[in-house]
């Protein structure tokens, strides 16, 4: 994700979609021509529609990681007004170095820090909180120390449940009832300790769990784990450690998890499932910009983020303007995709960020450290990196075959040297790696080599949905496009609108088309807290308790069967074409058998097309009659959104195909994306009774 494809993009889609994608078209007709001839087509490559994760909008911490406990403080809205203002930038970095804190260790290894998010429970009669670099752990050296100054038989009596600290986790824990949740935390305490541990709404009056941990020795630090099991829901709730014991306590690396993550991998059911639903053959990962950094000291290091969570040092992801303590580091993005069944396509640093950059001459450091990192997730389980992979629980390599080297870097003045170094010594350590260039290959030759290009684009929604014939023209030779980031944005976007979702979906018919030439595509941002949303507008939108899709979300579900389907030769004729892009596939459902031929038809102008689909090629008496199926995403309104009210207000609907046959016409709405699945023969039994119409649930 960067500043500079929005540049290039924005001017070309200003104009305001009114007065030209949406135009009216009235009394508009059209052909579908469609070859259902296989030997014809060619075939999608098993990658073609993926997923991007980048750490922004709090994707991740507060987010797809299950971790409750935020050690973050909240960036004020003025970081968006210095971020390419050097001074500005210079003011905004002493702030967040004085201000924010995780584990009681973010903004560095400075004393004393800042406890935020974090606060206290008592007043100064009380208790007095501070931070020391008492941590048993080398690169977390700073841990809270609180003096309790009252007791439960002195003169200075504590209050009612004690004195302490809280957490308010991100924006507030989601708890809910009859679900485990496990606290570890590492104590410290030179005198017997009596504390308790409590999860309970955010104003404390309600108790939803709660232990004791009593303890006659923890002169040295000593981890303790806690499972909670809520006795009551609350979406607001916070953690709380308690005493009303005298004396100085030492806290570090506290942590709260539900028991209950995706296969006990640390992600959150409801968000994973989102992304499973969307059949992703790849997942790009870490980022964008959060690899580079808007300086070197501050970019994504793998290194940094594997082995156990408490010896991880954390970063500051300075592009997006917050903390994270990388519990979601490399390892955990290599089983995401494992666990997706998607390729995993690792973006690394190569020794540039938006702001310095290393020289080719002194890049090796950077191209060790990838070289490693790449032994680390294919690595037999003896091989130096390889068996730290296996001691944390993976004895077996994960399936790394795509590396992208930077991201936005082309025409940076070192890219073209450092990418050389990088490609020639991973060509020759892993020659089956596909290596994929910052470069946009789209237009001209390049002058390196390389397997892919990468191709981003963000815009007004007439640029995306014109943007679908940008790869009919690309030369059949040479590295093939990797669309890694696409969107709608500006006014045409709104917080995610069906009129962007609906350019969009002519994008990626137009890619489908030219797969022969374009072997990925990614939606970009994935995911947003709305709390702190950094980018606009996003596909999962979600807080504590709530998610939803964005029409661009269920857009995307028209294409998780086009993965390895075959791409049939159709041609499409109107008397206004230029707002109207189809496709078609042919795909098998894998959990029964079936097979379908798949027309997908997207009608961007604001009259209703009649069209007639006419398909040659199909053995005699080949569709079945029964079981054929429309899929239509529109709505009343082009701007109309999905909230937290409305979750569903625009998703697709499907019904019954009624009388589908070789030769069918049909209408397509204005301002509609609509797919027909035609069911063709097969030794599976027809179900009778189904729903004749329904939506899909998220």
């Amino acid at each position: 994700m960067g500043s500079y494809s929005i540049l290039l993009c924005f001017f070309i889609g200003l104009y305001a979609y009114q007065c030209c994608a949406i135009a009216a078209d009235t009394n508009q007709t059209a052909q579908l021509f469609v070859d259902a001839s296989e030997t014809k087509g060619n075939k999608i490559p098993d990658t073609l529609f993926g997923i991007f994760f980048e750490e922004i909008n709090h994707a991740g911490a507060g987010g797809l990681w299950a971790e409750l406990v935020s050690n973050r403080v909240s960036i004020s809205a003025s970081l968006f007004l210095c971020m390419d203002k050097v001074l500005w930038n210079f003011i905004c970095f002493l702030f967040l170095f004085l201000f924010i804190c995780k584990g009681f260790e973010a903004g560095g290894q400075n004393t004393p820090s800042n406890i935020d998010p974090w606060s206290i429970i008592g007043d100064e009669s009380s208790l007095i909180v501070s931070t020391d670099r008492s941590s048993c752990f080398d690169r977390n050296k700073i841990a809270l120390r609180m003096e309790v100054l009252c007791d439960s038989k002195a003169t200075n009596i504590c209050p009612a449940g004690g004195v302490g600290i809280y957490n308010p986790g991100f924006w507030g824990m989601n708890i809910e009832q009859g679900k485990t949740y496990i606290v570890v935390l590492y104590i410290r305490s030179l005198e017997s300790i009596n504390v308790s541990v409590s999860l309970t709404s955010s104003n404390g009056f309600q108790m939803l769990a709660a232990a004791n941990i009593i303890a006659a020795d923890v002169s040295d630090w000593t981890k303790v784990e806690v499972p909670l099991e809520a006795k009551g829901t609350n979406h607001n709730s916070r953690l709380q450690i308690t005493t009303a014991r005298k004396g100085v306590v030492w806290f570090d690396q506290v942590s709260v998890m539900p028991l209950d993550t995706y296969k006990g991998h640390g992600f959150q059911n409801e968000l994973f499932k989102m992304l499973a639903d969307l059949k992703p053959g790849f997942i790009r990962f870490p980022g964008g910009c959060f690899v580079e950094g808007e300086w070197l000291r501050n970019a994504f290091r793998w290194k940094e983020t594997i082995g156990p969570w408490e010896k991880r040092p954390g970063h500051f992801g300075d592009v997006w303007g917050y903390w994270t303590d990388d519990g979601l580091g490399y390892f955990e993005f290599l089983q995401l995709a494992e666990d997706l069944g998607a390729s995993p396509i690792w973006v690394f640093n190569n020794g540039i960020s938006h702001n310095d950059q290393v020289a080719t001459s002194s890049v090796f450091p950077f191209l060790q450290e990838i070289l490693d990192g790449i032994e680390f997730a294919r690595g037999d389980p003896d091989s130096t990196w390889g068996s730290v992979r296996a001691a944390m629980g993976h004895p077996d390599p994960f399936d790394l075959r795509y590396v992208a080297i930077g991201n936005e870097d082309c025409g940076k003045k070192n890219y073209r040297g450092n990418f050389l170094k990088f490609y020639y010594a991973i060509r020759r350590a892993y020659p089956d790696i596909r290596i994929i260039s910052n470069c946009d290959g789209s237009s001209k030759q390049l002058d390196h080599p390389t397997d892919l290009y990468d191709f981003h684009v963000y815009s007004g929604a007439n640029s995306v949905f014109s943007l679908a014939h940008k790869f009919d023209r690309t030369s059949r030779n040479g590295p093939k496009a990797f669309v890694s980031e696409y969107a709608v944005t500006g006014k045409d976007a709104g917080t995610g609108s069906l009129l962007a979702a609906l350019a969009e979906a002519g994008f990626l018919i137009g890619l489908e088309r030219n797969s022969d030439v374009v072997e990925m595509a990614s939606y970009a941002p994935l995911f947003v807290n709305v709390n702190d949303k950094r980018w606009n507008p996003d596909a999962i939108v979600f807080n504590s308790s709530q998610l939803y899709g964005t029409p661009s979300y269920w857009m995307q579900h028209f294409f998780t069967e086009s993965n390895g389907a075959i791409l049939l030769n159709s041609t499409l004729q109107a008397n206004s074409s230029t707002s109207l892009i189809a496709s078609a596939i042919t795909w098998q459902n894998l959990e029964d058998g079936k097979n379908y031929l798949r027309i997908k038809v997207v009608n961007f102008g604001s009259s209703k097309v009649n069209l007639k689909i006419s398909i040659d090629g199909l053995e005699p008496n080949s569709i079945e009659s029964f079981g054929s199926t429309k899929t239509i995403l529109t709505s009343s309104n082009l701007m109309d959104e999905n909230s937290f009210k409305e979750p569903k207000k625009v998703v697709p609907v499907q019904s019954l195909l009624e009388n589908p046959s070789e030769d069918m016409d049909v209408i397509l709405d204005p301002h509609s994306f609509t797919s027909f699945d035609i069911l063709r023969q097969s030794n599976i039994l027809r179900i009778a009774g189904i729903d004749s119409v329904h939506k899909y649930s998220v």
